[in-house]
């Protein structure tokens, strides 16, 4: 009887609501805050099922209904990252996102690029004496922005290219810049 008991309780509990998970940026960001009004995007999908996002009035990714996208790369976070889109002005909308979780649950999602960048700051973690003169002014390039859907979590990421006056990888002349990449926003869907 007891275990009868158990799981009649726990059907009237709803799921823990959807919530989104802002990251602070690093602390250089502030310090030295850069700023951008263009933006480069690029969406990639893991682990779902007919995956589409639709950005700035473009697809950027259209998989068939039923069509199944590789798991997430193991240690690979950024290897498969360009942008599809470059120099896209602030802020064109949000993002939709159409998707089915591993599990075969459907999903959308509509994810507000232009409030989780509202400062429109490059975030970064290169001290002010370490870059190059780029920096005076708003900044000549633009971020790059990618949305990662991986079964039922949708990440935000960014990166900039940030010309440094030392090399990063002593010897290598051509390393004169960093390009980290720093999660940003995420949200889990029930």
């Amino acid at each position: 009887m007891l275990p009868l008991l158990l799981l009649l309780a726990g059907r009237g509990h709803a799921q823990p609501a959807n919530r989104d998970r802002e990251i602070e940026p690093p602390a250089l960001t502030r310090q030295v805050p850069l700023h951008f009004k263009r933006h480069n995007f690029q969406a990639l999908c893991y682990d779902s099922v007919g995956c589409t996002v639709v950005y700035n009035g473009h697809q950027q990714v259209r998989q068939a209904d039923g069509k199944a996208s590789p798991p997430k790369p193991v240690g690979g976070n950024g290897n498969a990252w360009g942008s599809t889109e470059l120099g896209i002005r602030n802020f064109p909308g949000p993002v939709e996102v159409r998707w089915q979780s591993k599990d075969g649950t459907a999903h959308e999602a509509s994810v507000d690029i232009g409030r989780i960048f509202r400062d429109e700051l490059v975030w970064h973690a290169v001290p002010r004496e370490k870059m190059t003169d780029f920096h005076a002014g708003p900044v000549a390039g633009a971020p790059d922005i990618y949305l990662e859907v991986d079964d039922r979590t949708i990440n935000v990421y960014t990166a900039m290219f940030i010309p440094t006056q030392d090399e990063q990888i002593p010897g290598n002349k051509d390393s004169n810049f960093r390009k980290d990449i720093f999660l940003v926003w995420s949200r889990t869907y029930r």
